[in-house]
């Protein structure tokens, strides 16, 4: 591809607008809390706030479909409730089934995101690079890191008594799948239905797009685009969020 066709594609991609569905209809168990952890606070902002707030601030996102349980009290305590780029619909009964139901709100047609809730961290540059390579690619993609950890099996799930090894994996094809995750809303629509009638587990929105076959590039990441999941990573979320607050501030000086 000439450099011409390429700066022409990227002005295109900058011109484009898009919509985030993020599902926030869990409740979180594993922190242990009494409210649903995206509502749990960093600097006196929700998490949920924190993931909403570094989405819409994106120069190409311009709508966030929020995917909120019918039965949710504390969304209307937030700052978000009056703000117009955000599309409120009803939760499913599991993450899937809340994806599902705000893609209804995307144009066929369109591309679409999808974002973890409890993913504040997420930096723009790494939405802007997830952006550029699947409309330039024309294909699906997620933002993932390679595994840098010796990879173990277990030799059972249980976390209630003693788990052995079973052996170690080769980590030099694995990955961590991180969100956004980004595909055509038709595609997407049909990859989760075909998925739920085959009876397989949808993790995520890349392994719904694998039960078709269809290509869904690995785009690297981040690390510090963490999942908030359990105790301890609330602290290491709000590390990463001065940390980014102090670079955006010093390139501004």
């Amino acid at each position: 591809m000439s450099s011409e066709k390429l700066e022409q594609k990227n002005t295109l991609n900058e011109e484009q607008q898009f919509t985030v569905v993020v599902p926030a209809a869990g409740v979180g168990k594993r922190m242990l809390a009494l409210c649903p952890k995206q509502y749990l606070t960093i600097n006196n902002e929700t998490i949920l706030s924190h993931t909403v707030n570094r989405l819409l601030s994106h120069k190409s996102i311009s709508k966030v479909v929020l995917v909120l349980s019918d039965d949710d009290d504390y969304f209307e305590q937030t700052a978000l409730l009056n703000n117009p780029n955000i599309i409120r619909v009803s939760g499913g009964k599991e993450r899937v089934d809340s994806v599902l139901n705000g893609l209804q709100q995307v144009n066929a047609l369109e591309w679409v995101l999808v974002h973890d809730a409890a993913r504040p961290c997420v930096t723009h540059d790494d939405i802007s690079k997830l952006i550029d390579h699947c409309l330039n690619n024309n294909n699906g993609g997620i933002l993932a890191a390679p595994v840098v950890d010796t990879m173990k099996l277990a030799n059972n799930t249980s976390q209630h008594q003693t788990v052995q090894v079973n052996k170690t994996i080769e980590r030099s094809l694995l990955w961590h799948a991180y969100t956004p995750q980004m595909f055509k809303a038709n595609t997407l629509i049909k990859a989760i239905e075909h998925a739920q009638l085959k009876g397989l587990p949808i993790t995520d929105e890349a392994s719904a797009i694998e039960s078709l076959n269809l290509p869904c590039s690995l785009v690297l990441g981040r690390r510090d685009n963490i999942k908030i999941t359990r105790p301890e990573d609330l602290l290491l979320a709000s590390f990463y969020l001065e940390q980014q607050r102090k670079l955006t501030t010093n390139q501004r000086i």
